[in-house]
């Protein structure tokens, strides 16, 4: 055999070799991929032309962020297990709720305000007139003239029987009759207080023909139960206003988990006025009656971070924690699965934009629309992660990468 045939048989099977190396190595990372799907996705560029081969994640621009209103945060640490689920409304203390009346029958001539309307204490909500009022004044200035004029009478006989001219009978009656006229004058006056008249303009000669019907409270003006020229009686319900700064959970805890339940606990609670919403309360009160019909106690809290639309009379479903072992936890919004396996977006804000880079968690408890995360890989204790749309992000970057093969 000649040097050129041994060269060229040496050249063919080097380049078997070459051959057979490649197809080893491209087998291996298919099956690496088979296995790992998302650390497929995660090898691929991304981002809106895929120019960074070295980058990972799913890229946002800060148009996409906003128009997907995205939510980035950190981990929160939240009480996962040990709960009781109760339900109820929202109430607030009777101090803070007021029934609006008319000491005397009269007709209503204005009404000043509407339902939702925002009123101080002593503000004016309505006017009444009637010939009862001006009677009412009147009544007064008679009983008071007549005081002065009895008082100047007894005064008289008190000098007369203290010279010893005048009987101790006639003094003993002027100064009855006095104290009775001063008496009625005083009971008159109180009665104009109640109505809002003030004695000392009617004795000046000025008479009230209507009278201003005022707010006790501060609040707002809940029901509005009169019409302009109606005549309403005493007592009768006018109009109602509510404090609503003082609102708070009235939750009801069956019998069978009362013994859980105490003072200090938290409540994690949602209305329909603060949709996507979690509120949170701390227990100050624990009813020690049942109610019969339920067989349920009432259970108060304190709302701590009031927001929204909160209104008295509102149904609540609430949670009281009974447990208060903490843990990592994020909304279930932001977890997508692959497969068996979940991950999370570890969210890094670029240069007008975000990438979100997903990374793997074991999932453990669930509460409510939250569950417990923990990560495979030790995370910086700053980092961010998205809190919403995950399986938005999940579904782009796998269209990504199969826009993208190797």
């Amino acid at each position: 055999m000649n040097i050129l045939s041994k060269y060229m048989i040496i050249g063919v099977a080097l380049t078997l070799f070459n051959l057979m190396a490649c197809g080893d190595s491209v087998s291996e990372t298919d099956q690496n991929r088979e296995d790992d799907p998302v650390g497929e996705i995660n090898d691929h560029p991304t981002g809106e032309n895929g120019s960074n081969g070295e980058t990972k994640g799913m890229l946002l621009t800060s148009q996409q962020f906003e128009a997907l209103q995205m939510e980035v945060g950190p981990l929160q640490m939240r009480k996962m297990g040990g709960y009781v689920e109760a339900n109820g409304q929202l109430e607030v203390p009777p101090q803070s709720e007021a029934t609006i009346t008319s000491v005397i029958g009269a007709n209503i001539v204005a009404i000043e305000v509407i339902e939702g309307d925002k009123v101080d204490k002593g503000q004016t909500v309505a006017y009444l007139s009637h010939p009862n009022i001006i009677q009412k004044q009147t009544d007064y200035l008679n009983a008071y003239s007549n005081s002065r004029y009895l008082k100047k009478e007894f005064d008289r006989q008190e000098r007369l029987y203290g010279a010893g001219v005048g009987s101790g009978a006639n003094f003993q009656k002027s100064e009855a009759e006095y104290e009775t006229s001063r008496s009625r004058a005083r009971g008159l006056a109180a009665q104009l207080h109640q109505l809002s008249i003030s004695p000392s303009g009617v004795r000046e000669g000025t008479i009230y023909q209507r009278i201003a019907l005022r707010s006790p409270i501060a609040g707002h003006v809940q029901k509005v139960n009169i019409k302009t020229g109606q005549y309403v009686e005493p007592q009768t319900n006018l109009m109602q206003v509510v404090d609503t700064h003082h609102v708070h959970a009235d939750l009801m805890v069956f019998e069978k988990d009362v013994y859980k339940i105490e003072e200090g606990q938290k409540v994690t609670f949602s209305v329909q006025s603060v949709p996507g919403k979690e509120l949170t309360a701390e227990i100050y009160s624990v009813g020690k009656t049942f109610e019969q019909d339920a067989k349920a106690l009432h259970v108060h809290a304190e709302i701590e971070n009031k927001q929204g639309n909160l209104i008295p009379g509102m149904y609540i479903q609430g949670r009281i924690q009974t447990n208060d072992a903490m843990t990592e936890a994020i909304p279930e919004s932001a977890i997508a699965s692959d497969g068996e396996r979940s991950f999370v977006f570890m969210a890094v804000q670029e240069v007008d934009a975000w990438r979100f880079v997903p990374t793997e968690v074991v999932l453990g408890m669930q509460d409510g629309n939250w569950a417990e995360v923990t990560f495979l890989e030790t995370q910086a204790s700053d980092a961010r992660y998205a809190q919403n749309n995950a399986y938005y992000l999940m579904a782009e970057m796998k269209k990504g990468e199969a826009e993208h093969p190797h």
